[in-house]
């Protein structure tokens, strides 16, 4: 097992997590990604394999550095702004959180947690 911390940002975590990959051999299906998702309200937090891209510009990234979309995801729900206005939405998800500082440690615990169950455990899809 290995964990993995791009020092990219989201949107080009693929540059790290893809040559990563290939130096460890894993099969596409052995990789879990932990990642915002505005299509959730804040505070969820959903397990899955695989799945949609969402516009989502980190999950580009990476689908086209691994070579598919097949991973396994810690989706952690940051709710969505009230605009479809693409700098609006950039501007919310890039922003500070609106939450107290300890609703959002607490959002980072219960991913974690998520994340260690779903690599102990396998993950629930």
């Amino acid at each position: 097992m290995a964990v993995l911390k791009p020092q990219t940002y989201m949107n080009e975590a693929g540059r790290s997590v893809g040559p990563a990959r290939g130096s460890y051999r894993l099969r596409l299906d052995r990789v879990l990604v932990i990642h915002d998702e505005i299509d959730l309200p804040f505070g969820d937090i959903r397990v899955r394999l695989g799945g949609g891209l969402a516009g989502h510009n980190g999950l580009k990234s990476l689908k086209r550095d691994l070579g598919g979309t097949d991973f396994h995801r810690v989706r952690i729900g940051v709710g969505r702004p009230d605009s479809t206005d693409p700098d609006i939405v950039a501007s919310y998800v890039l922003g500070k959180w609106r939450q107290s500082a300890a609703e959002g440690r607490e959002l980072v615990e219960r991913a974690r947690d998520a994340a260690e169950r779903a690599v102990l455990d396998g993950p629930s899809v």
